[in-house]
Protein backbone atom coordinates (compact mmCIF):
# COMPACT_ATOMS: atom_id res chain seq x y z
CA UNK A 1 0.00 0.00 0.00
CA UNK A 2 1.15 3.69 -1.22
CA UNK A 3 -0.14 6.83 -0.36
CA UNK A 4 -0.60 9.57 -2.90
CA UNK A 5 -2.46 12.65 -2.53
CA UNK A 6 -3.66 11.35 0.76
CA UNK A 7 -4.99 8.32 -0.28
CA UNK A 8 -3.79 4.84 0.73
CA UNK A 9 -3.84 3.20 -2.76
CA UNK A 10 -3.18 -0.58 -4.20
CA UNK A 11 -1.94 -1.47 -7.68
CA UNK A 12 -1.72 -5.31 -6.96
CA UNK A 13 -4.96 -7.88 -7.05
CA UNK A 14 -3.00 -10.61 -4.69
CA UNK A 15 -2.23 -7.91 -2.59
CA UNK A 16 -5.71 -6.95 -2.18
CA UNK A 17 -7.13 -10.80 -1.64
CA UNK A 18 -4.28 -10.83 0.45
CA UNK A 19 -5.26 -8.35 2.98
CA UNK A 20 -8.85 -10.04 3.05
CA UNK A 21 -7.54 -13.01 3.64
CA UNK A 22 -5.36 -11.37 6.93
CA UNK A 23 -8.38 -9.70 8.12
CA UNK A 24 -11.22 -12.82 7.81
CA UNK A 25 -8.13 -15.00 9.25
CA UNK A 26 -8.15 -12.52 12.49
CA UNK A 27 -12.05 -12.96 12.69
CA UNK A 28 -12.03 -9.06 12.01
CA UNK A 29 -14.08 -6.52 10.16
CA UNK A 30 -12.89 -3.67 7.48
CA UNK A 31 -14.05 -1.92 4.18
CA UNK A 32 -11.94 -1.24 0.69
CA UNK A 33 -12.44 1.63 -1.46
CA UNK A 34 -12.25 1.76 -4.96
CA UNK A 35 -11.11 4.95 -5.62
CA UNK A 36 -11.61 6.78 -9.00
CA UNK A 37 -11.24 10.64 -10.07
CA UNK A 38 -14.33 11.04 -8.04
CA UNK A 39 -13.00 9.84 -4.53
CA UNK A 40 -9.54 11.61 -4.84
CA UNK A 41 -11.73 14.82 -5.96
CA UNK A 42 -13.91 14.38 -2.86
CA UNK A 43 -11.00 13.54 -0.42
CA UNK A 44 -9.58 17.03 -1.64
CA UNK A 45 -12.86 19.03 -0.78
CA UNK A 46 -14.05 17.29 2.35
CA UNK A 47 -12.39 17.00 5.48
CA UNK A 48 -14.98 14.16 6.67
CA UNK A 49 -15.08 11.94 3.36
CA UNK A 50 -11.11 12.22 3.72
CA UNK A 51 -11.50 10.45 6.78
CA UNK A 52 -13.84 7.93 6.02
CA UNK A 53 -11.09 7.12 3.26
CA UNK A 54 -8.21 7.00 5.34
CA UNK A 55 -10.10 4.21 7.46
CA UNK A 56 -10.38 1.98 4.95
CA UNK A 57 -8.07 -1.07 5.01
CA UNK A 58 -6.85 0.30 1.51
CA UNK A 59 -8.13 1.88 -1.91
CA UNK A 60 -8.19 -0.04 -4.65
CA UNK A 61 -6.47 2.35 -7.78
CA UNK A 62 -9.29 2.40 -9.97
CA UNK A 63 -8.19 4.91 -12.46
CA UNK A 64 -6.32 5.06 -15.39
CA UNK A 65 -5.21 8.77 -14.74
CA UNK A 66 -3.69 8.83 -10.86
CA UNK A 67 -1.01 6.24 -12.51
CA UNK A 68 -0.32 9.00 -15.05
CA UNK A 69 -0.12 11.49 -12.30
CA UNK A 70 2.55 9.58 -10.36
CA UNK A 71 4.46 9.16 -13.41
CA UNK A 72 4.76 12.30 -13.79
CA UNK A 73 5.41 13.43 -10.43
CA UNK A 74 7.14 10.46 -8.98
CA UNK A 75 8.66 9.22 -11.82
CA UNK A 76 7.29 5.56 -10.81
CA UNK A 77 5.24 3.19 -12.65
CA UNK A 78 2.07 2.42 -11.69
CA UNK A 79 -1.06 0.65 -13.03
CA UNK A 80 -4.76 0.80 -12.35
CA UNK A 81 -6.41 -1.76 -10.94
CA UNK A 82 -10.02 -2.29 -11.81
CA UNK A 83 -12.72 -2.47 -9.70
CA UNK A 84 -14.75 -4.52 -11.65
CA UNK A 85 -11.78 -7.02 -12.44
CA UNK A 86 -11.35 -7.15 -8.73
CA UNK A 87 -15.43 -8.20 -8.41
CA UNK A 88 -14.36 -10.58 -11.04
CA UNK A 89 -11.94 -12.52 -9.06
CA UNK A 90 -12.86 -12.87 -6.52
CA UNK A 91 -16.39 -13.88 -7.65
CA UNK A 92 -14.78 -16.62 -9.61
CA UNK A 93 -11.77 -17.62 -6.96
CA UNK A 94 -14.70 -19.45 -5.22
CA UNK A 95 -12.69 -18.84 -2.26
CA UNK A 96 -15.65 -16.39 0.04
CA UNK A 97 -19.40 -16.47 1.02
CA UNK A 98 -20.37 -13.17 -0.26
CA UNK A 99 -22.80 -10.57 -0.28
CA UNK A 100 -24.50 -8.17 -3.25
CA UNK A 101 -26.58 -4.66 -1.64
CA UNK A 102 -27.30 -2.06 -3.11
CA UNK A 103 -29.05 -1.27 -6.96
CA UNK A 104 -32.47 -2.20 -7.78
CA UNK A 105 -33.83 -5.55 -7.08
CA UNK A 106 -33.92 -5.90 -11.35
CA UNK A 107 -30.43 -4.81 -11.10
CA UNK A 108 -29.79 -7.66 -8.89
CA UNK A 109 -32.36 -10.26 -10.42
CA UNK A 110 -29.69 -9.67 -13.55
CA UNK A 111 -26.87 -9.64 -11.77
CA UNK A 112 -27.64 -13.11 -10.02
CA UNK A 113 -27.30 -15.13 -13.29
CA UNK A 114 -24.62 -13.71 -14.63
CA UNK A 115 -22.61 -14.39 -11.62
CA UNK A 116 -23.19 -17.72 -10.83
CA UNK A 117 -21.80 -18.09 -14.44
CA UNK A 118 -18.24 -17.66 -12.77
CA UNK A 119 -19.49 -19.43 -9.42
CA UNK A 120 -22.15 -21.49 -9.10
CA UNK A 121 -21.98 -21.10 -5.60
CA UNK A 122 -23.64 -17.58 -5.89
CA UNK A 123 -27.04 -18.54 -6.39
CA UNK A 124 -27.65 -19.43 -2.42
CA UNK A 125 -25.38 -15.89 -1.68
CA UNK A 126 -27.59 -12.66 -0.50
CA UNK A 127 -28.93 -10.59 -2.60
CA UNK A 128 -30.62 -7.03 -1.05
CA UNK A 129 -31.76 -4.21 -2.61
CA UNK A 130 -31.57 -1.49 -0.95
CA UNK A 131 -33.90 1.93 -0.65
CA UNK A 132 -33.21 5.09 -2.12
CA UNK A 133 -32.68 7.53 0.52
CA UNK A 134 -30.32 9.74 2.21
CA UNK A 135 -27.43 7.64 3.60
CA UNK A 136 -28.03 9.14 7.42
CA UNK A 137 -31.59 6.92 6.92
CA UNK A 138 -30.39 3.51 6.29
CA UNK A 139 -30.89 1.07 8.62
CA UNK A 140 -27.64 -0.05 9.76
CA UNK A 141 -28.27 -2.07 12.23
CA UNK A 142 -31.08 -4.39 9.98
CA UNK A 143 -28.75 -4.69 7.37
CA UNK A 144 -26.25 -5.69 9.34
CA UNK A 145 -27.77 -8.32 11.13
CA UNK A 146 -28.94 -9.75 7.75
CA UNK A 147 -25.74 -9.98 6.72
CA UNK A 148 -24.32 -11.40 9.91
CA UNK A 149 -27.11 -14.13 9.87
CA UNK A 150 -25.73 -14.62 5.96
CA UNK A 151 -22.70 -15.40 7.32
CA UNK A 152 -20.37 -13.16 4.31
CA UNK A 153 -17.04 -13.36 3.97
CA UNK A 154 -16.98 -9.99 1.43
CA UNK A 155 -19.91 -7.71 0.89
CA UNK A 156 -20.03 -6.08 -2.24
CA UNK A 157 -21.89 -2.58 -2.13
CA UNK A 158 -22.88 -0.36 -5.16
CA UNK A 159 -24.53 2.66 -4.28
CA UNK A 160 -21.92 5.07 -6.82
CA UNK A 161 -19.26 7.70 -4.86
CA UNK A 162 -19.14 8.99 -2.24
CA UNK A 163 -22.39 7.23 -0.85
CA UNK A 164 -20.98 3.76 -0.63
CA UNK A 165 -17.96 4.67 1.36
CA UNK A 166 -19.99 6.90 3.85
CA UNK A 167 -22.28 3.82 3.59
CA UNK A 168 -19.52 1.39 4.42
CA UNK A 169 -17.89 3.24 6.80
CA UNK A 170 -21.27 3.61 9.31
CA UNK A 171 -22.36 -0.60 8.49
CA UNK A 172 -18.67 -2.37 9.56
CA UNK A 173 -19.52 -1.43 13.03
CA UNK A 174 -22.27 -3.28 12.65
CA UNK A 175 -20.79 -6.41 11.31
CA UNK A 176 -19.59 -9.33 13.26
CA UNK A 177 -16.90 -10.15 10.64
CA UNK A 178 -16.29 -9.60 7.05
CA UNK A 179 -14.55 -7.21 4.64
CA UNK A 180 -16.95 -4.63 2.50
CA UNK A 181 -15.84 -3.45 -0.80
CA UNK A 182 -17.39 -0.77 -2.34
CA UNK A 183 -17.92 -1.25 -6.60
CA UNK A 184 -19.58 1.57 -7.92
CA UNK A 185 -21.06 0.84 -11.38
CA UNK A 186 -19.57 -2.77 -11.31
CA UNK A 187 -22.82 -4.45 -10.13
CA UNK A 188 -24.71 -2.86 -13.68
CA UNK A 189 -21.43 -3.73 -16.15
CA UNK A 190 -21.85 -7.28 -14.93
CA UNK A 191 -25.24 -7.62 -15.39
CA UNK A 192 -24.86 -6.40 -18.64
CA UNK A 193 -27.80 -4.01 -18.45
CA UNK A 194 -27.92 -0.22 -18.28
CA UNK A 195 -24.54 -0.06 -18.15
CA UNK A 196 -21.71 -1.08 -20.18
CA UNK A 197 -18.00 -0.81 -19.57
CA UNK A 198 -16.31 1.16 -22.42
CA UNK A 199 -14.04 -0.77 -24.64
CA UNK A 200 -10.74 -1.93 -24.06
CA UNK A 201 -8.91 0.60 -26.29
CA UNK A 202 -11.16 3.80 -24.83
CA UNK A 203 -9.92 2.01 -21.06
CA UNK A 204 -6.20 2.14 -22.60
CA UNK A 205 -5.73 5.78 -23.84
CA UNK A 206 -7.52 7.36 -21.23
CA UNK A 207 -11.10 8.19 -22.76
CA UNK A 208 -13.17 5.85 -20.54
CA UNK A 209 -14.80 9.14 -18.70
CA UNK A 210 -16.16 10.16 -22.19
CA UNK A 211 -17.60 6.95 -22.41
CA UNK A 212 -19.24 7.36 -19.35
CA UNK A 213 -20.47 10.98 -19.97
CA UNK A 214 -22.01 9.23 -23.03
CA UNK A 215 -23.76 6.74 -21.62
CA UNK A 216 -24.88 8.64 -18.07
CA UNK A 217 -24.48 12.77 -18.51
CA UNK A 218 -26.77 14.09 -16.33
CA UNK A 219 -24.44 12.22 -13.54
CA UNK A 220 -20.98 12.56 -14.73
CA UNK A 221 -20.93 15.75 -16.21
CA UNK A 222 -21.15 17.51 -12.53
CA UNK A 223 -18.45 14.80 -11.86
CA UNK A 224 -16.28 15.85 -14.52
CA UNK A 225 -16.75 19.57 -13.58
CA UNK A 226 -15.97 19.29 -10.13
CA UNK A 227 -12.86 17.13 -11.32
CA UNK A 228 -11.51 19.41 -13.89
CA UNK A 229 -11.46 21.96 -11.28
CA UNK A 230 -10.23 20.52 -8.48
CA UNK A 231 -7.51 18.05 -9.83
CA UNK A 232 -5.00 20.94 -10.88
CA UNK A 233 -4.91 22.22 -7.47
CA UNK A 234 -4.13 18.38 -6.35
CA UNK A 235 -1.29 18.11 -8.57
CA UNK A 236 0.18 21.20 -8.01
CA UNK A 237 0.61 20.53 -4.32
CA UNK A 238 1.75 17.01 -4.57
CA UNK A 239 4.60 18.28 -6.99
CA UNK A 240 5.13 21.21 -4.29
CA UNK A 241 5.58 19.03 -1.75
CA UNK A 242 7.58 15.92 -3.65
CA UNK A 243 9.76 19.11 -4.51
CA UNK A 244 10.35 20.28 -1.20
CA UNK A 245 11.08 16.90 -0.13
CA UNK A 246 13.75 16.15 -2.72
CA UNK A 247 15.44 19.36 -1.90
CA UNK A 248 15.59 18.75 1.95
CA UNK A 249 17.25 15.27 1.24
CA UNK A 250 19.55 17.23 -1.08
CA UNK A 251 20.46 19.39 1.08
CA UNK A 252 21.29 16.98 4.06
CA UNK A 253 23.24 15.54 1.50
CA UNK A 254 25.32 18.12 0.64
CA UNK A 255 26.11 18.54 4.29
Amino acid sequence: MENYFGINYEFDYDAVLARIDRRLADGGTGYICVSDGVILNTVHRSAEYRRVVQDAMCCVCDSSYVPLYIKWIYKQERSQLSGTELMRRIVESRRYRMAFIGGSQDLLDALRPRLARLNPDVEGMHFEALPFCHVNDFDYEGIAARLNAANADVVFVSLGAPKQEIFMNRLVPHLERGVAIATGAAFKFHAGIEEKRAPDWMVRNHLEWAYRIFQDPRKQIPRCFWILRTTPGILFHEWNAVRHDRNALLKSHNQ
